[in-house]
């Protein structure tokens, strides 16, 4: 849910007070039809959007458009004007859209969704503070320390009741304790990395009165009668009905994993997959909802270490020397690890993995008493323990403290079950996880159905205590199904234009809308199983489908196919760029083709960037495996990826052309698309990438340029949306992003953008006004950097993937209601019941499933100065998602936050990260200590103007 109130940095606070307060703006804007539902939400003040009805004509005077000469982030020398960078300083200057409507598009019929209707409890709730002394970092430990204070006092002390606590400092009840503070000694045993035993420690808790929490509140919001939620209310409900699956459970985030759930799968080396629930209340139209959802994680299998070490190296490490490679490996695999001895007996005493030792066991000494006096370490297990270490060639585990080394053999530890591995998976397991979470629609909805009647919320005691009650059935929604739009193929084509049928359509007897000319191509072949006549053969069959599909494209290359390794990869792009120059005196290369082994490493990336960034050539690249096997399907998918590269469009909306989009057609539109990547786990100083997409043509909008830059580790701001900074020559100058795209659009299509829409992608609800309040602070700054008076009405709609509502058909035998994967039909739109009480936001399913359960995309619409009504921005969003150009099917997510989120991912390749001497990768940080972020290397002109990202 959103948090409406954000840290304040008090650094930054002042600066911002005059500059983030957020108005719509007063111009009026033609509505864009469509009937609103028989019953709308309550008229709250109007709120983030535009009053008034009527249209203004596009004003073609020209504007001072000018990209600002400069890299994505400003050079050591400038100076950024700290008022352009500061965070806003408070949420309450703005609020959300409200709801406008209802849809009414489209076939109707009911859909069943995993949210499971929740009766709040009538009576108020009781917070407490808790602090506990010493202070314990972890949330298991509190919850040990809470759970033995329950238990020794809930029938005296604590006056019957049965709290629910979050782990933290917050202690829930269903009425008032019979004390406002009172102060309780804990005695506990903790038997994990005490080297010396368990040991019996005391903690000091102290419990004191906070606040009483109105249910009343809630109820109001709920039933759309206020618009703010009370989060507080919120999070003590989804704290109690978490209580007991936490105890019951492993928890992680808001999921929870067992191996009792469903039979563990080997994910390989060391690994394997947990199947479990995602659980978490939300506030919808009809009440409080229970999304429940499967979910699936990769745990570290609970293996004798040494069996461990045999799986991760892929061979007997018992018979052979260990390499240093090996050695690291392992020491990478098991730091942080929670291993058990086994050598004795009953005593499984728990211990957290530091290291491993560069010697063998048998070399390894240590200090047994303060005089120094050395002992073997295969010495000590066998008059301590009785137990003979076998394998005295393997090093010794470190535990504990790195100060006082603590050694234990490998064949004497296990790995603690339930410790989930956070690292990076390799492809091998990223496939093998997604056969256990790739799961039919019938068979995700029975799982749940079971999820729900095993958790039996009708019987958890915490439940019970507070008054909530759970329906075991999921919920029917009445949804409807939005038509398809008609395409516009090229009028030489025998099929000038098409009507998808459930999601999906093909090349056959069309030719693209502007198929595009390459005349000047060459081909590097980095595969040593291809022989030249293959790679040949197979390019003269790529320029046979592209022709087929409506390009010019010449069969000769401009120089015979050149081999090269993949490690001399700088050596040979540089070699045939020089060479297509001297051949072709003065005029550019247009396209290079590349043939890479399947398993690659890291060429793609150095191609990519070599080409994009340093010589300016637009490539194409293609597996191996496809140059033996080659399909018809696959020549097709990428003759449509190198027409746009080239600059085409492969096809259009064909009310684009006859401008009769609603609020797109008009007048000049354009469309961003933004996104953010954050760097993996384990790579703790790499920076985020920001990519922001446009449409560069009106009225089709099927065109995006896009651009890159590198910002602040997990830094989900977009901060190079707008610039402004003081050049010693020319004085204040004014860029970044968006600025930089309202000027390409310019000069593309001669006319200003008359309104904005800006699909966001990658915003979790919490940080939906901070985002909200930065970012379109940067779109108005960018707007009035061109001119004085330049405000065009802004649609700000935030994208989400990563959610976990489920839609399932209510019929699966019903085949007029399901695609081929028994998945509910493209088009699928959901705006009630399990929405937002008031907010304007919807669930669209865009495209047909392939396999698995289709995830509906979530669209929130944050701020509307354009007055869309629920249908049109619906048809506008689906209509777009039949535009992607990379396939000819529709898509599940908007296509210009798809090319923002491709565009993201491309950058990554971009950076060049420090490689530490422990062999993690670090940060793309500027040299000689200087704080900041390493620039992204700057695209070339001619590759930024094409969808190179494709």
């Amino acid at each position: 849910m959103p948090v409406r109130q954000m840290n304040k940095n008090p650094e930054q606070q002042q600066q911002q007070q005059q500059s983030i307060v957020i108005k719509p703006i007063s111009m009026k804007t033609e509505q864009n039809g469509g009937s609103k539902g028989p019953s709308t939400p309550p008229q709250v003040k109007n709120r983030g959007r535009r009053r008034g009805m009527g249209g203004r004509k596009s004003d073609q005077s020209d504007l001072s458009l000018r990209p600002s000469s400069r890299p994505c982030i400003a050079p050591p020398a400038t100076v950024v004007e700290n008022i352009e960078m500061g965070f806003p300083s408070s949420s309450k200057s703005v609020s959300l859209a409200i709801r406008p409507g209802y849809g009414q598009l489209g076939t109707k019929c009911i859909v069943k969704a995993n949210h499971f209707s929740t009766e709040l409890p009538d009576k108020d709730l009781h917070q407490y503070d808790v602090s506990i002394t010493p202070e314990v970092a972890s949330r298991t430990e509190n919850r040990a320390i809470i759970s033995e204070l329950v238990k020794l006092y809930r029938e005296s002390e604590l006056g019957k009741r049965l709290p629910a606590y979050d782990g933290r400092k917050n202690l829930y009840t269903a009425g008032e304790l019979p004390f406002s503070w009172k102060e309780f000694k804990i005695r506990l045993v903790n038997e994990d990395d005490g080297i010396n035993g368990p040991k019996m420690r005391e903690y000091k808790v102290v419990i004191k009165f906070a606040a009483m929490v109105s249910m009343h509140h809630l109820g109001e919001f709920l039933s759309g009668k206020r618009a703010d939620g009370p989060q507080e209310a919120l999070q003590i409900l989804d704290t109690v009905l978490r209580e007991l699956s936490t105890k019951r459970y492993c928890p992680v985030g808001r999921s929870f994993f067992s191996p009792d759930i469903r039979r563990p799968q080997r994910l390989g080396d060391g690994l394997e997959s947990w199947c479990g629930f995602y659980q978490s209340l939300r506030p919808t139209q009809m009440g409080l909802s229970l999304n429940i959802d499967m979910a699936s994680a990769a745990f570290i299998e609970p293996l004798p270490v040494i069996e461990f070490v045999n799986q991760l190296l892929g061979k007997d490490a018992v018979s052979r020397t260990l390499s240093d490679s090996d050695r690291i490996k392992i020491k990478k695999a098991l730091r942080g690890v929670k291993v058990e001895v086994t050598h004795r007996g009953n005593v499984r005493r728990k211990y957290r993995v530091s290291g491993l030792t560069t010697q063998p066991t048998r070399e390894l000494v240590f200090p047994v008493d303060d005089i120094s006096t050395m002992k073997s370490v295969v010495e000590y297990f066998q008059e301590m323990y009785g137990f003979t270490i076998q394998h005295i060639h393997l090093p010794c585990l470190q535990v504990g403290n790195q100060k006082k080394a603590n050694y234990l053999p490998m064949e004497a530890c296990k790995i603690v079950e339930g410790q989930r591995y956070t690292k990076r998976l390799n492809e091998k397991q990223i496939t093998a996880l997604l056969k256990v979470t790739c799961q039919r629609p019938n068979d995700r909805e029975n799982d749940i159905l079971k999820t729900v009647q095993h958790n039996a919320y009708m019987q958890d005691p915490y439940a019970k205590e507070f008054g909530i009650k759970i329906s075991e059935n999921l919920t029917s929604v009445e949804a409807r199904v939005l038509p398809a739009p008609w395409l516009k193929y090229h009028d030489n084509g025998k099929e000038k234009d098409c009507l998808p049928q459930v999601g999906q359509w093909n090349m056959m007897n069309k030719k693209m809308i502007n198929g595009m000319n390459v005349s000047r191509w060459a081909c590097v072949n980095f595969s040593r199983s291809v022989q030249e006549n293959v790679a040949r053969g197979f390019c003269n069959e790529l320029a046979q489908m592209c022709q087929v599909s409506g390009m010019e494209f010449n069969q000769e290359p401009v120089i015979p196919i050149y081999s090269a390794r993949p490690e001399q990869v700088d050596k040979a792009l540089k070699h045939v760029y020089r060479a297509c120059v001297n051949k072709l005196k003065g005029k550019e290369l247009e396209l290079l083709l590349a043939i890479l082994p399947d398993n690659n490493g890291s060429l793609y990336g150095d191609l990519k960037r070599i080409c994009e960034t340093e010589l300016g050539i637009i490539t194409q690249c293609c597996l191996t495996k496809h140059v033996f096997r080659i399909s018809k399907q696959y020549l097709a998918n990428v003759s449509l990826k190198i027409n746009v590269k080239m600059g085409g469009r492969n096809t259009v909306l064909l009310d684009a052309l006859s401008y009769r989009i609603p609020l797109v057609g008009d007048i000049p539109t354009i469309i961003f698309g933004a996104d953010v990547t954050h760097p993996e786990n384990g790579e703790e100083t790499s920076p985020s990438i920001a990519a922001v997409v446009a449409s560069q043509d009106w009225p089709e909008v099927t065109k995006y340029a896009g651009l890159v830059c590198a910002q602040a580790h997990r830094q989900e701001l977009i901060q190079d949306l707008y610039k402004s900074w003081h050049d010693p020559v020319r004085g204040n100058v004014s860029g970044g992003m968006i600025r930089d795209l309202l000027v390409s659009f310019r000069k593309a299509t001669g006319r200003k953008p008359q309104r904005i829409i800006f699909y966001r992608d990658g915003v979790s609800e919490g940080q939906f006004y901070q985002v909200l309040l930065y970012e379109l602070d940067a779109i108005r700054k960018a707007c009035a950097s061109l001119e004085p008076n330049y405000q065009p009405p802004v649609t700000f709609i935030v994208v989400q993937k990563r959610h976990h509502t489920r839609l399932f058909p209510n019929n699966y035998k019903d085949r007029s209601s399901t695609d081929k994967s028994r998945n509910i039909l493209p088009g699928t739109v959901v705006d009630t019941k399990i929405c937002h009480p008031t907010e304007f936001d919807f669930y669209l399913c865009s495209h047909a499933g392939i396999q698995g359960t289709s995830r509906p995309a979530h669209y929130h619409v944050l701020w509307d100065e354009n007055n869309f009504t629920p249908d049109g921005i619906q048809s506008l969003t689906n209509n777009l998602c039949y535009t992607y150009a990379r396939c000819t099917r529709s898509v599940s997510v908007v296509p210009p936050a798809y090319y923002a989120h491709l565009a993201a991912f491309r950058a990554r390749f971009y950076t060049e990260p420090e490689i530490h001497e422990n062999g993690s990768k670090g940060g793309s940080r500027l040299p000689n200590g200087e704080s900041g972020i390493r620039p992204l290397p700057a695209l070339k002109e001619n590759v930024k103007r094409v969808m190179f990202y494709c």
